[in-house]
This record gives C-alpha cells, sequence and structure tokens, in this order.
C-alpha cells in the first residue's frame, strides 16, 4: 500500500501497462483491489472538479466537514506532494498520517488507518466530476482493512460531500 508514482502525468493520470493512461479514479480502484477487504464508493457529483477538489484536498478545513469520523487535521510537514498529518477523530482518537496530496489525489497511512481519496473530470465539459472514496483501518503488517462499517461510513462521506460543494 504505497502511494508513490514516479510515472505522474501533469494531467493527473498514470501511465499504465501497455501505455494505458490510467486516471486518479481508476488509479484508485486499483490500490482498493490490491488491500484486501477495502471497500470503494464511487459517485459522479454535479459540481466542477476545482469546486469539488478544494473541498476534498483541504486537509486541515473541508475534509473534516464531509468525513464523519474526523474531528481535525493538522498537516505537520509537507515537500512538494509529500505529507505528514495529524488527525483526531471525534472520539478522541489521534491518527499520525504520512502519504501524497496532490490535485485529484490523496492517500494517506497511519498505523492504524487508511484514507484514499480522488476525484476526475466526469467528462470534458460537463461541469461534473467523479469522486471516489476508500479508506477504514488498516490490519497491521499487512495489506488489508478491517470491513465492518466502512462501506456505510464511505457512503456517509460521499453523501456530506455532495451536499457541501452541490
Amino acid at each position: 500500500m504505497n502511494a508513490s508514482n514516479e510515472s505522474d502525468a501533469s494531467d493527473g493520470g498514470v501511465e499504465g501497462r501497455g501505455g494505458l493512461l490510467l486516471d486518479d479514479v481508476r488509479r484508485m480502484h486499483v490500490m482498493v483491489a490490491g488491500v484486501r477487504g477495502a471497500r470503494l464508493v464511487e459517485r459522479v457529483l454535479p459540481a466542477p472538479l476545482p469546486r469539488v477538489w478544494q473541498v476534498m484536498g483541504d486537509l486541515e478545513g473541508g475534509f473534516g466537514e464531509f468525513q464523519p469520523d474526523m474531528r481535525s487535521v493538522r498537516i505537520l510537514r509537507r515537500d512538494g506532494d509529500r505529507v505528514e498529518a495529524l488527525a483526531r477523530s471525534r472520539y478522541g482518537l489521534r491518527a499520525h498520517f504520512h502519504g501524497v496530496l496532490r490535485p485529484g489525489w490523496c492517500w494517506l497511512q497511519s498505523r492504524f488507518l487508511v484514507i484514499g481519496m480522488a476525484a476526475v473530470e466526469a467528462g470534458e465539459g460537463t461541469g461534473h466530476t467523479r469522486v471516489a472514496l476508500t479508506g477504514g483501518v488498516r490490519v497491521p503488517g499487512h495489506a488489508a482493512l478491517v470491513p465492518f462499517g466502512a462501506r456505510h461510513e464511505l457512503e456517509e462521506a460521499m453523501t456530506r460531500l455532495a451536499a457541501r460543494v452541490g
């Protein structure tokens, strides 16, 4: 579960096998497929990508407004697209995340949690955005997430995001 990407394309796509271009939402599907127990929620939101990502990518602001269990996130360090952040849940738990945050893509991992978000234009000129969310509790030492309750929480986050940007 590594968020590194050496072949980053400037438009948020990644060149895959056979020279095919994977956009960030397709890339999120690939990441989730490699993590046992991971769930992914995808939806097209009737809002333009810049407005959607303004909320999603604002870890210290908008992110906590649509993620159901996040009370606050504070970025501790940033080096290009690499971030280190401290999150506090609404239940008082803390997580120290490391990961990648760039326009249209976020993958954060702590010892016990994973958060993944991706967003791309839903079609040129539509003004809509395809969004994918994943996340959950990690099984330490394994590429696996505990699946209990994840889908419900991801659906709730997507609904809250849609209301926030719509």
